[in-house]
């Protein structure tokens, strides 16, 4: 028996032959693709001729871009990009190629500040900004004044994503959350200022206090409360059904929020000083407040122009501290705002039949950090009184969660994209973001909504 070489010695058939000699060599696969496209093996092709065998059939002289992408000779059609930052690779700059556009951009808008963020489909979030509005929010709801920190807030987040504020897009879906999307021509103007700008492909406009109520359940379903520079309170039924309040002052029957609580603590001091009304500690608290000695200089100065009057909000946790200090004068503003609050939600309820299931209440904003507990227990007992399963939850983590994760309800997002967004985007992530990264934070846990009787 004499051995015969199976190896490339071997002579099989020629189809077999150009068909082997016809495969993209090892090595330039080895390489990262250089060199591949319309004449890949050139030297193979010479060979060919030489020999007389017919040219392998090509469908497409043509580079095909997937192909292409590290070839000298790329498609006219895809220039080559500058280098830049590609948040894809976790902050790692990189040359030479795209930074993806955003799958949501998520921006929820109060009246004393505005979050913006730009996340993944998996919920990788890419850039996140804070920007405190002030006085800004005086100004006709969506008008270029009052929308002014949402652009700000926005190009904050891109840059810190990589991306530039101005080319295009930012993201595939926009979902805003704003305090002054109150009505219908709200929503229109609203509408209106985000097509001149594009920031997104798609825009959804909800008020904020959606945005509340998604960032404490993880239910499509609830009531939202926010009190924080106003009131508001929107609802949605399991069927999807929706309800909310015009929500702009006095003028729509409202009460409370922090300007109207504060703007109360001075007009108490202020009557308490010239002997109109009930003595109170507020006359000594809201003037030492601003470095004063008088409410009545507190008055001058709003007058004149030297303190803005957005700065009253600044009295709410001083009106809750008389409060504690068991003030008459102060519990009574105090228990007037949480009856507000539950006749909302209770209203909210009603409308939507909601009054025999569990439905989960989420109380966000300013007011409801204050930390006193007779407050929130009264919110609490007056809810149930006429839904006696609601469940009455505080929210901790930043309202911007909530419009994230109605982007991703939107999208069609997998679970585990909720889960990374609720885990990783925090106050103290926004405030980082906001501060150009001054250096490494402690990581902590990510807040959740807390019932009422576990806290």
């Amino acid at each position: 028996m004499v051995p015969v070489s199976v190896g490339s010695g071997g002579r099989g058939s020629s189809r077999a032959r150009r068909a082997h000699r016809s495969r993209v060599p090892a090595r330039r696969v080895a390489r990262g693709g250089r060199g591949l496209g319309t004449h890949a093996d050139a030297g193979g092709d010479r060979r060919r001729r030489d020999r007389g065998d017919p040219a392998p059939r090509r469908r497409d002289r043509v580079v095909a871009p997937h192909v292409a992408r590290r070839d000298r000779r790329r498609p006219a059609a895809r220039p080559r990009r500058t280098a830049g930052w590609d948040p894809l690779h976790h902050g790692r700059c990189v040359g030479g190629g795209a930074v993806k556009r955003a799958a949501v951009l998520a921006v929820d808008g109060g009246g004393s500040k505005v979050d913006a963020v730009l996340i993944r489909r998996d919920g990788m979030v890419l850039g996140a900004a804070r920007i405190a509005t002030g006085a800004a929010s005086d100004g006709v709801p969506g008008e270029d004044d009052h929308m002014r920190p949402i652009l700000e807030a926005t190009r904050a987040a891109a840059g810190l994503a990589g991306r530039d504020p101005a080319a295009g897009p930012l993201a595939d879906l926009g979902v805003f959350c704003l305090s002054g999307a109150d009505l219908p021509v709200d929503d229109r103007r609203i509408v209106r200022w985000l097509r001149r700008h594009v920031l997104a492909t798609e825009d959804v406009v909800r008020n904020d206090s959606f945005a509340v109520l998604r960032a404490g359940t993880e239910r499509s379903w609830g009531v939202g409360v926010v009190c924080g520079f106003g009131t508001n309170c929107s609802g949605v039924a399991p069927n999807g059904r929706v309800t909310r309040f015009p929500a702009i002052g006095p003028v729509s029957g409202d009460f409370g929020g922090g300007i109207e609580l504060g703007t109360l603590s001075l007009w108490h001091a202020i009557r308490a000083e010239d002997g109109r009304g009930d003595p109170t500690v507020l006359r000594n608290l809201v003037p030492t407040h601003f470095g004063m000695r008088r409410p009545s200089q507190v008055m001058e100065a709003l007058y004149l122009g030297t303190l803005g009057e957005h700065r009253l909000t600044e009295l709410t946790p001083v009106l809750f501290r008389a409060a504690k200090r068991n003030d008459r004068i102060a519990r009574e503003v105090v228990w007037r705002q949480a009856d507000e609050i539950v006749a909302m939600a209770t209203v909210a309820i009603r409308r939507l039949r909601m009054q025999k299931l569990d439905v989960d209440v989420v109380l966000g904003g300013g007011v409801f950090q204050s930390g006193w507990p007779p407050f929130l227990e009264r919110i609490e007992a007056g809810v149930r009184a006429f839904a006696p399963d609601a469940r009455v939850l505080v929210l901790d983590a930043p309202p911007v969660v909530g419009a994230a994760l109605i982007g991703l309800d939107n999208i069609g997002a997998r679970e585990a994209a909720f889960r990374r967004v609720r885990e990783s985007l925090t106050h103290e992530r926004l405030t980082a973001k906001t501060a150009a990264r001054r250096g490494p934070r402690p990581r902590r846990e990510a807040p959740r909504a807390r019932r009422r009787e576990e806290s």
